[in-house]
């Protein structure tokens, strides 16, 4: 018996891309290269950076993470990791969480919106908290006014947090990542308790 077609592995097909992500796929993948940052209370600073979106197919959704380490000696400076739900209308659902305990959550209107189990999910793990019953109580008291829109045809996704969970001197955070010549670059604009918003960080990445 001639076995070699069913004994054979099959060859992994690739995973079909669900209809609401498909306006962001161009982010798919994995994305490395350098960036800069500063703020008036912090000296200048360079870094290497790696940006990961991954998408299960079957799922409305994209994975996120990112890491950054110094550029010298390759030591470990950030990471966070979150989710991205585009909906059809150009607004997106993100929820990131960092390494420094802060997190970020953006939803599409302009309205106040209660903090999703998604966020919880996240902050827990970030956080390596197993008491999770205090932050879904936490939840149903905090709520945030935020927003995030994308532009499939500009290629351009623009995030912005007017409050972020667990801060107690950052008051508002915002992203903008587009697509420029085939390398996907942010900026970064940051304020704090004694800083208005302005530049923190910018990078530019080339996909792998």
């Amino acid at each position: 018996m001639d076995g070699s077609e069913s004994s054979a592995p099959q060859q992994a097909q690739a995973v079909a891309v669900h209809p609401a992500v498909e306006p962001l796929s161009y982010l798919l993948g994995t994305w490395r290269g350098q960036g800069e940052g500063g703020f008036p209370t912090i000296n200048s600073f360079k870094y290497g950076e790696q940006l990961n979106f991954s998408h299960p197919g079957n799922k409305p959704v994209i994975a996120y993470s990112q890491k950054t380490w110094k550029l010298n000696s390759g030591e470990p400076m950030h990471a966070e990791s979150g989710y991205w739900r585009p909906k059809p209308d150009g607004t997106i659902e993100v929820v990131i969480a960092q390494s420094t305990g802060l997190v970020e959550v953006q939803d599409g209107s302009n309205s106040i919106l209660f903090i999703e189990i998604l966020f919880i999910e996240v902050f827990c793990r970030r956080m390596a908290i197993s008491n999770m019953n205090r932050y879904y109580a936490m939840a149903e008291s905090l709520s945030l006014k935020i927003k995030g829109t994308y532009d499939a045809e500009e290629k351009v996704v623009k995030l912005h947090s007017e409050l972020v969970g667990n801060a107690s001197k950052v008051r508002e955070i915002t992203r903008v990542f587009k697509l420029v010549n085939e390398e996907l670059v942010y900026v970064v604009e940051m304020a704090t308790s004694l800083n208005s918003l302005q530049p923190h960080l910018k990078a530019s990445l080339t996909k792998l």
